[in-house]
């Protein structure tokens, strides 16, 4: 199977091939049968790794397929191994060294053989090693004859195994295709409709929408009640994943959380794009199955909500939680008290217990029982039992087991419904080789802060807390850990958080020239005001548009200017990152100025840029690395 995923095809005479890789000594994409070669001086199969190397095979001596070589001279009709190969005519290259010059395909490489070898610094192959004559015996005659040479038992055996070999090592090869084939054929697979960033990247931080649907198809899960409802986003995580994978935060957003569902529009099936009318507030759930809302709708609400834009979504109905933990045998989870859950179906002392299949979803669902009963604390309940399914996948148990793998891959794959973007085993596993790198002590499970929402006499439904809820999407943007990093990191990000400190200019002092590089019509004239006329800043001007639009703000400063860079760093919640110090440059009054250049992360004038440095208290969080006992 190549990089692509495609899987072997048949060649001309029906054999399994795949194109040699040539000059680098691997032969990962050929045929594994065609690597076992007779070599008809032992009579035995020999591994033939190298696609370069040129074997030849004598006349009349049978090809590893057992078919009869051809003749030098016959033009090319010469198959060893089911490939098209021309063997040189000695009466027609020129002789060098006593070797001949001539083509070879039968590895898909072209080179000059010398005497059995190649020149110029490229791979040494041995010519063919002479047979051995028989001891001669004499005749009455005085004539020489040769005693009839006859295969040992050992080297009959050698050839069958060899040949028994390679059968098998094209059964796995085709096995493993067909399976490749067969994991592929699970995977459903939806557009994101323009919604996402067009995929995820190694250089840079990861953002996935898990959601999980209260949908109830699927064998057995129809007896949950409101069978052939389209489902809601009952359960839903951004998942972001830092820059260098050092860390991660997965935010739960409440079901119950009044929002606003902005247009979505969706492809249909018949290639035409719908767009679907937004909603004002209602309940998040309501972004997805209702209204023919598709996953795409949720990542454009979640967008709406955090200000972060998704690379993926997945999505998993019930029988996700019921397959996926089956499959590790088993999650570990701890109760604090006895749980009786008629609506949920779970009954399960306090303690400790390892739960899977319908007892696994029935605890997920639960919250009459736990907490104050209502959907924030079955998120509680949600977070445990996800770290604890990530701590079993991670687990040395898990990842050494053959069988716990494929019955991993079986379940994610038939359970889950996942972008285009990833739906292919191959695409999946490189973003599951990145989301591996993680460091699961650094993995924060954390809720979106919220309130009972003050429209209602008996609340019902939540609304966002502010301004916890945006400190911690600021947080989530800059990449900035819920959970304690490397010590280095830590030093890196002390060091910048010194330049902010230090003795700070009078605003009136403050001398700068602003420049327009976020993209934002009018972001410069805004900034400008709001500095003369909110603080103080009267040694301003704004200078249009940057020669080049920017990521993120920056403050460059002379050297003598480095108190007037603190005030306003300050004043506007510039972080150390942004300030630089270089030159300065003279404004409209001959007189050095500092240089604001307003980068795309610009809020607006007065709306600090600044990510937190901790997380805002009264946050809702449990540490993935960690078990505890649900209340």
């Amino acid at each position: 199977m190549d990089a692509q995923g495609r899987g072997p095809h048949r060649g001309e005479r029906g054999d399994f091939h795949e194109r040699a890789v040539a000059g680098d000594g691997r032969a990962d994409d050929i045929d594994p049968a065609d690597q076992w070669v007779l070599n008809p001086q032992t009579g035995e199969y020999e591994l033939r790794l190298s696609p370069s190397a040129g074997q030849s095979t004598p006349p009349g001596v049978p090809g590893p397929r057992g078919g009869a070589a051809s003749s030098p001279g016959a033009n090319g009709a010469g198959r060893p191994g089911g490939r098209r190969g021309r063997e040189p005519d000695p009466g027609q290259g020129r002789e060098r060294g006593g070797g001949t010059r001539g083509r070879e395909q039968g590895g898909g490489t072209r080179g000059r053989e010398q005497g059995g070898s190649r020149e110029h610094g490229r791979e040494q192959v041995p010519g063919q090693r002479r047979r051995r004559a028989a001891p001669p015996e004499a005749t009455a005659g005085g004539r020489r004859k040769q005693r009839p040479k006859k295969k040992s038992a050992g080297k009959r055996v050698a050839v069958w195994s060899g040949g028994t070999m390679a059968f098998v090592v094209v059964a796995a090869a085709v096995g493993g295709y067909l399976y490749y084939q067969h994991l592929n054929g699970n995977i459903t697979s939806v557009s994101d409709d323009g919604a996402g960033t067009g995929g995820f990247s190694k250089d840079r931080a990861i953002n996935i929408l898990l959601v999980g649907t209260d949908k109830r198809s699927g064998k057995g899960n129809a007896g949950y009640g409101d069978e052939g409802s389209a489902g809601h986003a009952d359960t839903t995580l951004l998942l972001h994943v830092s820059k260098d994978r050092s860390n991660a935060t997965a935010l739960s957003i409440p079901r119950d959380m009044i929002t606003d569902i902005p247009d979505c529009p969706t492809k249909q099936d018949d290639g035409s794009t719908k767009v679907i009318q937004g909603s004002k507030n209602v309940r998040f759930n309501q972004s997805l199955g209702q209204n023919d809302r598709t996953p795409s709708c949720t990542m454009r609400t979640v967008t709406e909500i955090t200000g972060i834009k998704l690379d993926h979504f997945m999505v998993a109905d019930f029988n996700a939680v019921k397959t996926l933990s089956s499959a590790v045998d088993g999650v570990d989870v701890c109760l604090a008290k006895d749980i009786d859950d008629p609506k949920s179906h779970l009954k399960l002392p306090k303690g400790k217990h390892t739960i899977e299949g319908e007892k696994a979803l029935a605890f997920v669902r639960t919250r009459h029982t736990v907490g104050n009963g209502g959907d924030l604390s079955r998120i509680e309940l949600q977070q445990q039992f996800l770290s604890s399914l990530m701590r079993k996948l991670k687990s040395g148990g898990t990842l050494t087991s053959p069988k716990k793998m494929i019955s991993l891959a079986e379940a994610g794959t038939k359970a889950l419904t996942v972008d285009s973007r990833i739906g292919d085993i191959m695409k999946l596993r490189d973003l599951g080789m990145e989301l591996g790198k993680l460091d699961m002590k650094n993995l924060t499970f954390a809720t979106m802060p919220v309130i009972d929402n003050p429209a209602e006499k008996t609340p019902v439904t939540v609304v966002p807390k502010q301004p916890q809820a945006d400190k911690l999407f600021s947080m989530m943007r800059e990449d900035v850990s819920l959970t304690e990093v490397k010590k280095q990191q830590k030093k890196e990000k002390a060091a910048v958080a010194a330049r902010l400190k230090g003795p700070k200019s009078d605003p009136s002092d403050v001398r700068v020239d602003i420049y327009n590089g976020s993209g934002k019509t009018g972001a410069a004239q805004a900034t400008l005001s709001w500095l003369q006329n909110n603080e103080g800043v009267t040694k301003s001007s704004q200078q249009g548009n940057a020669p080049q639009n920017l990521g993120k703000t920056s403050l460059e400063y002379g050297a003598d200017q480095a108190d007037q860079a603190r005030r306003l760093a300050e004043l506007m919640g510039l972080p150390g990152a942004a300030l630089k110090q270089g030159k300065s440059e003279k404004n409209d009054q001959g007189l050095p100025a500092m240089v604001l250049t307003l980068g795309a992360d610009f809020k607006g004038a007065g709306v600090p840029i600044t990510a937190p440095s901790k997380a805002p208290d009264g946050i809702q969080k449990v540490e993935a690395d960690k078990s505890v006992c649900a209340k």
